[in-house]
């Protein structure tokens, strides 16, 4: 019995022993590690943060000597939390950076410009702002020319004696914002300011070609012939400083299709000495025969000095405000004598009349440009004329008859004139019209005032001239110097 109560203890104790270990807690602490998350998703488990971080950056020598950094960063969206657990289990950093590098890319320091536009906003990449800063200051004096912008900042630029101009304010007019960011190397990384500046001028299409100056060539020619504006061929020819420059057989011009990414906006105090072109004054004698015309006192031009403060958008011209107009030199009216008194409604084809008051100025010609408003190259297919002012006269430029005399369009107030003898003038974004459709007018009679109703950014007089027929009715548009320069 002894034996049998000794077995039955010792089985008990056993027992109790077996079931006190399965129900103890261990007794060592948890350890600390890093779970990694790329955009929520769960990529493993390391042992050190700073370990991963130290492989990424190894790992990336390619891109520092690439792009000129020191360090190279995680992806953006990719983070690191401290974690505790009793799981030991941890991933190798090699197997991790193979997973991170599979779904995004790496980064580096940098900064990011957000350029602001009607179509949106665009987004670039640097190293370092002053590439930015640097680039915007390329692209200015591609416009303006390195010394006057130099003589701006500085404030060294000539005072005006008798004529001449001076800037008076420098600015770009979009809204441009910068912050620091990590940068993901697929991304568009500009290193230089020469690359930027050309982006900035070009956009990311550059079209350029190399044209070969004939012996009759003028800048405004080859302008044309190559559809780009005089502007843009100057921006793209540094060593061209005007439209007036010379050209020789054989010299090298490069075309370039100007894109801005920015606008450019330079306002400038401007006189200068124009001439006042005569008018006709026309008297009738009816004991004369009709055709038998005399002039008995010939026209001389006249000169003024006219002050004026202009607006240019990258380099187009976009508003002008008349200052003042002083007469240097009188006008003298030219005086024909014409047989029999009456207002014929043909009007001659030798002898136009200018449309507008004098002190004015040629703001955009019969010429490619890119549109000021739409932003799209296109023929511009008349003479812009402004400086004489908002409510200046707008005149007839030959005898005929109103056919249009409203709104129309992009025209704004609109009036066309039909003169019967083949050919059609258009006048529009006037502020008043004094006409009526059927009215028979006569050459130099008032038939409304400069404004800018429609798509206009100033007031001005777009002045269309068409033959053959009427605009846009089976017409024919030509330039209006064929007939005005007569």
């Amino acid at each position: 019995m002894k034996k049998i109560g000794f077995i039955l203890t010792f089985l008990a104790l056993s027992t109790t022993i077996f079931l006190l270990g399965f129900t103890r807690k261990p007794s060592e602490n948890p350890d600390t590690y890093y779970r990694v998350y790329l955009e929520e998703e769960v990529l493993g488990v390391v042992s050190s943060k700073a370990e991963l971080e130290h492989y990424i950056d190894k790992k990336g020598e390619s891109i520092k000597k690439k792009l000129n950094v020191s360090k190279v960063y995680s992806p953006n969206g990719l983070q690191i939390k401290k974690i505790t657990t009793y799981n030991k289990k941890v991933d190798r950093v090699e197997n991790i950076y193979n997973k991170i590098s599979k779904r995004k890319p790496f980064t580096v320091r940098g900064y990011q410009f957000s350029i602001k536009k009607e179509k949106g906003t665009t987004s670039l990449y640097v190293l370092n702002k002053d590439i930015f800063k640097t680039a915007i200051e390329k692209v200015i004096t591609s416009f303006i020319g390195t010394e006057k912008y130099e003589a701006y900042k500085n404030g060294t630029q000539p005072e005006i004696t008798t004529t001449g101009s001076f800037i008076e304010n420098v600015y770009i007019s979009n809204d441009i914002t910068v912050k620091e960011v990590n940068i993901p190397v697929t991304e568009n990384i500009y290193q230089n300011d020469i690359t930027l500046s050309q982006y900035l001028l070009f956009g990311s299409d550059i079209q350029k070609k190399i044209y070969t100056v004939q012996a009759d060539d003028t800048v405004e020619k080859v302008a044309f012939n190559n559809e780009v504006s005089t502007e843009e061929l100057l921006v793209s020819n540094p060593k061209l400083s005007s439209t007036n420059n010379l050209l020789y057989a054989g010299q090298q011009i490069t075309i370039s299709y100007l894109n801005p990414e920015v606008n450019v906006i330079v306002e400038s105090h401007v006189v200068q000495d124009l001439e006042s072109q005569y008018r006709t004054e026309e008297k009738y004698d009816a004991n004369r025969i009709v055709g038998d015309d005399t002039v008995t006192q010939k026209g001389e031009n006249g000169l003024e000095r006219v002050t004026q403060n202009i607006r240019y958008e990258n380099n187009v011209m976009t508003y002008i405000a008349p200052v003042s107009k002083e007469e240097l030199k009188p006008t003298i009216n030219e005086v024909v004598i014409r047989g029999k008194k009456i207002l014929p409604n043909v009007g001659t084809s030798t002898n136009w009349a200018w449309p507008t008051a004098s002190g004015y100025t040629i703001t955009s010609n019969y010429a490619f440009r890119i549109h000021p408003i739409t932003g799209k190259r296109q023929l511009h297919p008349a003479l812009d004329i402004a400086g004489t002012g908002m409510g200046s006269p707008i005149y007839a430029a030959n005898n005929g008859v109103v056919t249009m005399a409203k709104y129309y369009s992009t025209y704004g107030n609109c009036i066309i004139i039909n003169h019967n003898n083949g050919y059609y003038t258009l006048y529009g974004h006037l502020s008043r019209i004094n006409a009526k459709v059927g009215q028979v007018v006569a050459k130099g009679q008032v038939i409304g005032a400069m404004g800018m109703t429609g798509s206009a950014t100033g007031p001005h007089l777009h002045y269309e001239l068409w033959v053959g027929g009427p605009p846009h009715g089976g017409g024919t548009n030509i330039n209006p110097w064929t007939v005005m320069s007569k």
